[in-house]
């Protein structure tokens, strides 16, 4: 299991973007970078440090992802048919934790990791706690029922946060991965930009 050894928010800082819309996040403070120089330092990227801060935060909306599994999800996207970028969209959000995370069981992407890990999660009725794997349209996601009353995914299903996207169905406890999104149809807090991490593993 990947672990997040650095405080998430930091990654926020480091963007100067909001990059997973939460109300606590430093930048909705502050928008610059962390350190005693975060004011000073803001000069023209390059096109390097475009495609490097593109890969930074699309790796970093999803939690955990370590750079070799991040890696490992683009030369799959790119042996796929049609656009690398929108195929590598499509892996990510088919990911268990992601679709979790989608259907509202939990706050943070963070959190349905964790939750997924603590086998509180059925992959069409059978107990999954690997995060990573991946679904295919038309998979079932339910949550145990005795761990359906946990405070936080009480909470989490009655925010209004965050909406539900087209491409997931989700009730009582039980959602559906639809079908595999685009990147149009994938409701980030942010703009992502999977043209420049390809651009940036094809150099």
């Amino acid at each position: 299991m990947s672990k997040r050894i650095s405080a998430k928010y930091k990654i926020d800082r480091r963007m100067g973007e909001n990059i997973w819309g939460r109300a606590k996040s430093p930048v909705n403070r502050r928008e610059y970078g962390p350190g005693q120089h975060g004011q000073r330092r803001k000069g023209k990227l390059s096109d390097f440090g475009l495609q490097l801060r593109a890969k930074q935060k699309l790796k970093g909306y999803y939690g955990n992802i370590t750079e070799k599994q991040f890696r490992r999800y683009y030369d799959e996207a790119v042996r796929m048919k049609g656009d690398t970028g929108e195929n590598l969209i499509g892996i990510l959000e088919r990911r268990l934790d992601a679709v979790v995370y989608r259907a509202k069981f939990v706050p943070t992407v963070f959190a349905a990791r964790q939750f997924v890990n603590h086998g509180h999660v059925l992959v069409n009725g059978r107990r999954c706690n690997i995060p990573s794997a991946l679904l295919r349209p038309g998979d079932v996601v339910e949550i145990r029922q005795k761990s359906r009353q946990i405070p936080m995914v009480i909470e989490a299903g009655e925010s209004p946060e965050r909406d539900v996207p087209e491409y997931v169905t989700s009730e009582a406890g039980k959602a559906s991965l639809v079908r595999v999104p685009g990147l149009d149809e994938v409701p980030y807090p942010v703009v992502m930009e999977p043209n420049l991490v390809v651009e940036f593993y094809s150099r």
